[in-house]
Order: structure tokens, then C-alpha cells, then sequence
């Protein structure tokens, strides 16, 4: 199975950044730097797929997952 994920990356008005991986719901960072949200998304977005792996949520094939910025 392959996923490819987009991450979007904005400043927002205060000078902060902010990510979110689109196609999963809730994963969303804020950072001082594009680099440092990009590394935190990609993080979580990792966090949970292992999390929907342990409760079976995904299929038993082995998993190829990809980054890239929208």
C-alpha cells in the first residue's frame, strides 16, 4: 500500500507557521520555522498511522509512505 500525503504550510499574521497534513484530519502543528512544521507534520502524521496500524485499522500490506508540500 502507498500513501502519498500533502502538507500544507502557511505563516500566519503573528509570524508563526502553521502545518497540516491534509488527508488526515486534526494533524496540525504550529512552528517558528517552515523546516520546523514541516519536520513536527510529518511527525505526528507518522504517529498516527503507527496508531492506525496497532488497531487495525489499515490493511496488512506492507506501507510505503511520502511527503510532499502542496
Amino acid at each position: 500500500m502507498e500513501l502519498t500525503f500533502t502538507i500544507a504550510i502557511e505563516q500566519e499574521e503573528d509570524g508563526r507557521w502553521i502545518a497540516e497534513v491534509t488527508e488526515l484530519p486534526g494533524v496540525m502543528v504550529y512552528g517558528a520555522t517552515s523546516q520546523e512544521v514541516r519536520a513536527k507534520v510529518q511527525a505526528l502524521a507518522l504517529r498516527v498511522m503507527a496508531e492506525r496500524l496497532e488497531d487495525g485499522e489499515t490493511g496488512p500490506d506492507s506501507l510505503n509512505i511520502s511527503f510532499h508540500a502542496a
